[in-house]
């Protein structure tokens, strides 16, 4: 007996000015629009720190850097330090002398966390000096407070400072004994860093005495960053020099951090030089416009293995 099929009809067309449900959400996250904004859920914001100057170090200082700290600028002119973290997770305060702090490594986040700062933000420029900040419910859904990219200057330089304590958490204030033993128990958590100079948020790190990194967050779209680091992979050009390998990437507030093995036992700052000639090998690769072959194909498939998202 022959089998009829039965022809699901055509799924009507959208109506002027409304997504198709089951189209690309216009969003950019890859998800259907019924499954994305078109549910009424918000999926995280995939970057949010796009459009700010330095986003790729704002994604090191959040995610990979204890101990640091960078210069920010309102639109109205207000000095603002940005900070690792506050204590205790403070998302700002405002000191004596009214300088104001921000902290970007926060307790709690919501799927934005753009707005979770500028929240903060937004209360720390309103505080008294030397008066605790209240930014409300940091983290809550549906927070109506501004986004960074709403307060912040863009032409302002964004220059970071690594520092190995948190001895700036108390400069300029009268320090009691309980502060003293606070300060010195986050010390004692503070992993060795090193900014590489002369390089975007290229960062060398060493969580212990055996093992060291070096950590790049890139501020390139990741296919075309993929490409170019299976080019270098396939011709052995993924290296630092001897004694190093490439060790895989994660992803990280929508941008990708390669990750390289280095001896515990050279010095932070002398991974700038090696660095600089991969940027350049890197650069290189990135203009190249070819399709990949057999080889580069295979070890994009190895490079896509040993990444993982952070967020």
């Amino acid at each position: 007996m022959a089998r009829t099929t039965t022809r699901r009809p055509a799924a009507a067309p959208a109506a002027a000015g409304e997504v198709n449900p089951k189209a690309p959400c216009p969003c950019g996250s890859g998800r259907r629009y019924k499954h994305c904004h078109g549910s009424g859920y918000a999926p995280p914001v995939r970057r949010p720190f796009e459009g700010l100057t330095g986003e790729a170090d704002w994604v090191a200082l959040r995610e990979l850097v204890p101990a640091a700290t960078a210069t920010l600028r309102t639109t109205d002119g207000t000095d603002v330090v940005l900070a690792s973290v506050l204590p205790g997770g403070t998302p700002a305060l405002v000191r004596a002398n009214g300088q104001i702090l921000l902290g970007l490594q926060l307790a709690t986040s919501s799927d934005d966390i753009s707005r979770d700062l500028g929240t903060s933000l937004a209360a720390a420029l309103e505080a008294p000096a030397g008066a605790p900040v209240d930014p409300g419910p940091i983290g809550a859904a549906g927070s109506a407070g501004p986004r960074l990219q709403e307060l912040l200057d863009p032409s302002a330089p964004f220059d970071v400072t690594v520092h190995e304590d948190f001895g700036f958490w108390l400069e300029g204030a009268t320090v009691d004994p309980a502060a003293q033993a606070g300060l010195a128990h986050a010390n004692e958590m503070v992993m060795p860093t090193v900014r590489l100079e002369g390089l975007e948020a290229a960062y060398w790190c060493r969580p212990g005495e055996e093992r060291a990194h070096v950590r790049w967050v890139r501020p390139e779209p990741e296919e075309a960053l993929l490409d170019a680091l299976a080019r270098l992979s396939a011709a052995e050009q993924l290296t630092l020099g001897e004694g190093t390998r490439y060790a895989g990437a994660f992803r990280a507030h929508g941008l990708v951090v390669p990750v390289w093995d280095v001896p515990a036992d050279v010095p932070g700052a002398e991974w700038a030089g090696p660095s600089a000639g991969l940027q350049s090998r890197l650069e290189a690769a990135l203009a190249v416009t070819d399709p990949l072959t057999a080889d580069q194909r295979r070890a994009r498939a190895g490079l896509l293995s040993r990444q993982v998202t952070l967020r």
